[in-house]
């Protein structure tokens, strides 16, 4: 019996050193090519992760009429703007863009081209990631919708951030 004992003793201890040893594994991102996201990133145990709601933009132009796309400008400008709220909600988590290790863009189409401005994400997007400072990609997935809950929307993202 205390073989037995000691050889369950000896694989627990073996177990805690893999799960949750005094050093976690660093993330393993794969490139997603040319395009700056990554096509997959994994997480090792040891990490906590934070899921963050969705952000739309602030108003731009505090002239316009409330919850009208001229209040937040176009998909660029409003990319930015969510990002930049999603920049300081992981602030206060302790967390930066680089910790972001998914994210979910809801686009609603852009009445001036009747679509999506993929374009316009991306230069807003290029702003934040796949840069010198911050080279650290997210996977992402970019969608359209038919609408967001501000009509003055044409953007909105949620991530997920990773943490040791």
């Amino acid at each position: 019996m205390i073989p037995i004992l000691l050889r369950g003793a000896a694989v627990a201890a073996t177990l805690a050193l893999s799960i949750g040893g005094a050093h976690a594994a660093e993330l393993e991102r794969h490139s997603g090519g040319k395009f700056p996201i990554a096509s997959s990133i994994v997480v090792p145990p040891g990490y906590t992760t934070y899921y963050l709601s969705g952000q739309g933009a602030d108003v731009a132009d505090k002239n316009a009429a409330p919850m009208t796309l001229a209040a937040y400008g176009d998909t660029e400008t409003q990319t930015k703007s969510a990002l930049t709220k999603i920049q300081a909600e992981l602030g206060k988590l302790g967390l930066t863009m680089a910790d972001v290790v998914q994210m979910h863009v809801y686009l609603a189409a852009d009445p001036k081209l009747g679509k999506m401005d993929f374009a316009g994400l991306m230069k807003g997007y290029t702003q934040f990631y796949g840069t010198k400072d911050q080279p650290a990609l997210p996977t992402r997935s970019a969608f359209q919708v038919a609408a967001l809950a501000n009509p003055g929307w044409l953007v909105e993202i949620e991530v997920t951030a990773v943490k040791k």
